[in-house]
């Protein structure tokens, strides 16, 4: 029940998370608001370091270079997606980016030994139609006829990233604890969004532009709280139990967009919303 609770804690931090992020890439755009968000994470977090020094004594080469890794793979997923949204259908890019918690479950059962009871497959399933419905406007791209372009491509890679990431994430995890594979990721991240940043020539906002300092901060908080939570979560249980539950965060963001920025939500997308939260609430029943 302990993963069930973290991976709630995940599924609110990224999606209230995501709602400041919102606000801080319609001022300075997203790839500044991404590379602020990483940094502030950094001392942010970093005030935990003393309580887990004791910690690293179980840190090995492989170990670090796993973690890297890892981070560095994640990092692609979030340039991925950035760049799908820019080029591609933004819900179809989320929908499919967001879906990375199906590639988690499966590799988790494949190579890390776990195991899932038919009623909590179920449970899983019915969450993933929910955030399929709450996300994708499915009258207008059936109407579209869809085709694959390159936001799709850039979904799919920030998909396998993400889901590689979040799968295998668990092996730092039960060396170091909860806290520095998190951490080690930032740490590996940050260079590489400031890398990508230059390579491309983006201009670089300023911290405090347009007022975007206070939602930065919130946005990089509330992340940083949904990504320790979910490291706390498969820590405490089985990944491929938290990650669908933390995964359907944009479900939560579809309807807090809706009351704060006054976005169009569907029928469709309230069903889907609804067929989420029962979907949870199936899992978190049939895994206590």
């Amino acid at each position: 029940m302990q993963a069930i609770i973290f991976a709630l804690v995940s599924y609110l931090g990224w999606g209230i998370g995501d709602i400041f992020g919102t606000v801080a890439t319609r001022r300075i755009g997203a790839y500044s608001t991404t590379f602020w968000y990483i940094l502030l994470q950094v001392p942010i977090f970093g005030t935990l370091i003393p309580f887990f020094t004791s910690h690293l004594q179980n840190l090995t080469l492989e170990v670090l270079i796993l973690n890297t890794a890892l981070g560095l793979i994640g990092t692609i997923g979030l340039v991925a997606f950035y760049e799908g949204l820019k080029v591609g259908n933004a819900a179809l890019v989320g929908t499919i980016a967001a879906s990375f918690a199906v590639l988690t479950v499966l590799l988790s059962i494949i190579f890390l030994n776990e195991s899932i009871s038919s009623w909590q497959s179920l449970a899983i399933v019915t969450i993933f139609i929910g955030l399929i419905g709450s996300t994708l406007d499915i009258r207008s791209l059936i109407n579209r006829k869809l085709t694959i372009d390159k936001g799709i491509l850039m979904g799919l890679i920030a998909m396998l990233s993400w889901g590689i990431y979040w799968a295998f994430i668990k092996i730092p995890i039960k060396e170091l604890g909860w806290f520095w594979p998190g951490y080690i990721s930032v740490l590996t991240s940050l260079p590489g969004i400031w890398l990508f940043i230059k390579f491309r020539g983006i201009k670089l906002a300023k911290l405090n532009s347009k007022g975007s300092f206070y939602p930065l901060f919130a946005n990089a908080l509330l992340l940083g709280i949904g990504a320790l939570s979910f490291n706390l979560g498969i820590e405490k249980g089985f990944t491929s139990i938290v990650a669908p539950i933390a995964g359907s965060y944009p479900t939560i963001f579809v309807l807090l967009a809706y009351l704060i920025f006054r976005d169009p939500i569907t029928r469709q997308q309230i069903a889907g919303i609804l067929i989420t939260i029962i979907g949870i609430v199936l899992l978190s029943i049939f895994s206590s």
